[in-house]
C-alpha cells in the first residue's frame, strides 16, 4: 500500500468533519489570519474557530489549508496537527478510519459471499432434481405394485370364499 493511500481513504471523513463543524460566531475570527492571534495560547482557544488548525509541536495556531485535504508536513506534522477537537490528531484519525473502512469492506465482502452461497444452496442442482425424479418414479411403481398385489389377493380370497364383505353383519339380517 502506498504511503498516501491511507490519506485517500480518509478524505470523505475529513470532508464530513469540515461540513459538521460549528461556525464561529464572531466576524473577526472568520476573517483571514484571525487564527494567528491564538498562537502560544491553548488548543481549545484556537479550535473555537473551525477555520483554525492547531499544531501542538510548536504551539502555533494557523488557518486551515483548505486547498489541501490534510495539512502539508511543511506546515505541521500530522501527528501534531489538531482540528475540530484537541484530543484527535490527524495521524490517529487516518489510521483509525483506514482500519474501520477496511473492517467494513471485509464485512461487506463476507456478507456478499454468504448471500451468494445461500442463494446457490437454495437452487436445486441437476443431481438433486434427478434424485427427486427417481424417488417419485419409485413411489409411483410401488403404488402400482401395491394395487396389483391387493387385487390379486382379493381374487384369491374370492376363489376360496375368504373374501370379507363390506358389512360383516349382513349375514345376520332377517
Amino acid at each position: 500500500m502506498a504511503p498516501d493511500s491511507g490519506l485517500l481513504l480518509c478524505a470523505p471523513l475529513a470532508l464530513l468533519l469540515l461540513a459538521m463543524a460549528p461556525d464561529s460566531a464572531s466576524p473577526a475570527a472568520a476573517s483571514e489570519g484571525a487564527c494567528l492571534q491564538y498562537t502560544n495560547k491553548t488548543c481549545e482557544e484556537c479550535l473555537k474557530n473551525v477555520s483554525c488548525l492547531w499544531c501542538s509541536s510548536n504551539k502555533k495556531c494557523m488557518d486551515y489549508p483548505v486547498k489541501n485535504l490534510f495539512p502539508p508536513r511543511s506546515l505541521c506534522e500530522l501527528s501534531s496537527a489538531r482540528w475540530g477537537v484537541c484530543w484527535v490528531n490527524f495521524e490517529a484519525l487516518i489510521i483509525t478510519m483506514s482500519v474501520v473502512g477496511g473492517v467494513i469492506l471485509v464485512a461487506l465482502c463476507i456478507c456478499c459471499y454468504c448471500c451468494c452461497r445461500k442463494k446457490k444452496s437454495k437452487k436445486p442442482d441437476k443431481e438433486d432434481e434427478k434424485a427427486a425424479r427417481e424417488r417419485e418414479q419409485r413411489r409411483v411403481r410401488q403404488e402400482e405394485r401395491r394395487a396389483e398385489m391387493k387385487s390379486r389377493h382379493d381374487e384369491i380370497r374370492k376363489k376360496y370364499g375368504l373374501f370379507k364383505e363390506e358389512n360383516p353383519y349382513a349375514k345376520f339380517e332377517n
